[in-house]
Order: structure tokens, then sequence, then C-alpha cells
């Protein structure tokens, strides 16, 4: 793969600490081992790390930069306006909670500058994005990005609505693959609450049911979901996400939905292959509150390449 990713996360992360003050930089760095560093929170709990809202301009901005590293510009423009969520739900709340579109951390794990082997993530309220650098190889998971509400309008028509095409391509999916793909694909008729995988640092996979292999599907229901597959995979920069398609070429994948197929309804889908695992689900608040993940379970927080790395050691 083109060192060009590992590379900007290093420079960007280094650049990070470098402009942060002592009690900034002691409070966002962590060594490599730190248990924390496999974690994934998107809901408003406390988290390690340093709070953007405690930066000057220009920590905030460096941290921003080292955000961008991890996204394509289409997925890095849905975490801004997840962002900017926060300030609407707060709103619609009545001021109560204090959400804060400052209220985002980031923590770095190991010395960037230096170690073969580092990591750092990005995360606060419907935002969590992971990367872990071995050997200057990126394993680029979990990333999670979340929206409440999913959807806010104005005179009938959306206004921000940062999730639609996780939702709109699936039910084009559902729409392609016909009545019979879609009696074998459903698989419960009620939503799960939540994520399947929740906020858990491992995912035991598959998660049963698994739905309906693509191989059953016709022409069009196979083209629908490796769209779907792809318009997740392309939240990451194109080195990765090209990287990403070709290991998951090797396997087949399969679709499952759960609850309403009636748009506002509560829905949930999912996306299984050869360590890939996509979750969606809008269920709470009536269905206008949403979460999507991208997670690879044997994976997850680099634990592929770390083990590459434990068992043909660089020099």
């Amino acid at each position: 793969m083109d060192d060009a990713v590992p590379e900007r996360m290093r420079t960007a992360a280094t650049a990070l600490l470098d402009v942060l003050d002592e009690p900034a930089r002691a409070a966002a760095g962590h060594s490599f081992e730190d248990r924390r560093r496999r974690w994934l929170e998107y809901r408003p709990r406390p988290r390690p790390g340093v709070c953007l809202a405690d930066l000057d301009r220009a920590g905030r901005k460096a941290a921003h930069r080292l955000l961008a590293t991890a996204l394509s510009p289409g997925a890095y423009a849905q975490a801004m306006a997840v962002v900017t969520l926060e300030e609407v739900l707060d709103r619609a709340e009545g001021w109560r909670r204090g959400r804060h579109s400052g209220d985002y951390w980031v923590a770095v794990y190991g010395d960037p500058g230096r170690d073969d082997r580092w990591a750092w993530r990005f995360e606060g309220h419907h935002l969590s994005v992971s990367m872990t650098v071995v050997d200057d190889e990126v394993s680029p998971a979990p990333v999670f990005l979340g929206a409440n509400p999913a959807a806010v309008t104005h005179a009938g028509r959306p206004v921000l609505r940062p999730l639609g095409a996780e939702e709109d391509l699936a039910r084009e999916l559902l729409t392609a693959i016909g009545p019979a793909g879609r009696d074998a694909a459903i698989i419960a008729d009620d939503a799960p609450a939540d994520i399947i995988s929740a906020t858990r640092a491992s995912v035991d996979a598959p998660l049963l049911p698994l739905g309906v292999p693509r191989g059953r599907l016709g022409v069009a229901g196979r083209s629908m979901l490796d769209q779907l597959v792809a318009l997740y995979l392309d939240r990451l920069p194109a080195e990765l996400a090209a990287r990403e398609a070709d290991r998951l070429a090797v396997g087949d994948t399969h679709f499952a939905w759960a609850g309403s197929i009636r748009p506002g309804g509560r829905h949930y889908y999912r996306v299984q292959g050869d360590d890939l695992l996509i979750e969606y689900d809008n269920t709470a608040d009536d269905g206008n509150h949403a979460h999507t993940v991208l997670r690879r379970p044997a994976s997850d927080f680099g634990a592929d390449i770390l083990a590459d790395h434990h068992t043909h050691p660089h020099p």
C-alpha cells in the first residue's frame, strides 16, 4: 500500500502533540499498552484524552487535521455535521444537558514520532474514529458515525441528514433484491434498540442470523449490496478504501434487515463478510436517531497488523 496515509497520520499526530501545552499533552498522550486504546464510546460519557473545548485555536485545528487524515472528504463532512448536531440537539432539549460542539476528545497512544506501534482516536457523542499504525501500515477500525436527530427538516424538507445515504441505499437494496430476497434478508419484525456490537471493544462474529448471502441475489441485488459496502469503505481515504475492498473480494457477504420497511419506521440492518461488520440502526426517538459503524471483528484496533508484527518482527 502507498505509505502516504500512515505518513500523513504520523505528521498530523506529531504536530498535534507539539502544539499542545504540557497539561494538554499529558492528557492526550498515553502508552500504547494502555487498555483504553481498545475503546469505543459513542454516548455522552467520560472518555480518555484531551477535550477540544479546552484547547486553543491551534490545538483544535491540529486535532481536526488529524481526524481528516482518517476520513475521505465526504466522511469528514459527515463527521462535522455530526458535531454540529450537538448544538441542534441541545437546543431541542431546552439547553438542559449543556451539550457542546467542542465536547470531542483526542487521544494518542504511543509516540508517533518514534514508535513503530502507535494509535490515535477522535471521539465524542456519536463520533468515534480509531486508527492503529504498525510498521507504517494502518488498521482503520472501528469507525462510528451517529446522528441525533437523524433528520432535521423545515417546511417538510430536509435541512440536515448526515446519514441519509446509508439509509437510502439500503432501502434501494431491499427493492432490488425482490420479494424472495427480502424474505431471506428480514430476520425480525422489530428492530433492536441499538447496534448489536454497541460499545464493546471486541465483537464475536458472525452475528446471527446472517440474513441473505450475496451469492443468492440477482445481478441488481449484488450490485446494490456492493454499493452499500463501498459506501462504508469510502469513509476511509482512497488508498485504505481500495485495500479494504480488495481484501473483501475474496469472500461472500450477507445482508440482514430488522424492523419496518416503511420509511420513517424503526429499522436496522447489517452487512457481514470476511472480517467485516457494518451495522446501522435508526430506532430511538421514534426512528429519528441513527447509529452506524464500520468494524473488522478480527482486526479492530490493529489486531491484524499487530499479530503480523509479532510473528514477523521488523528490525
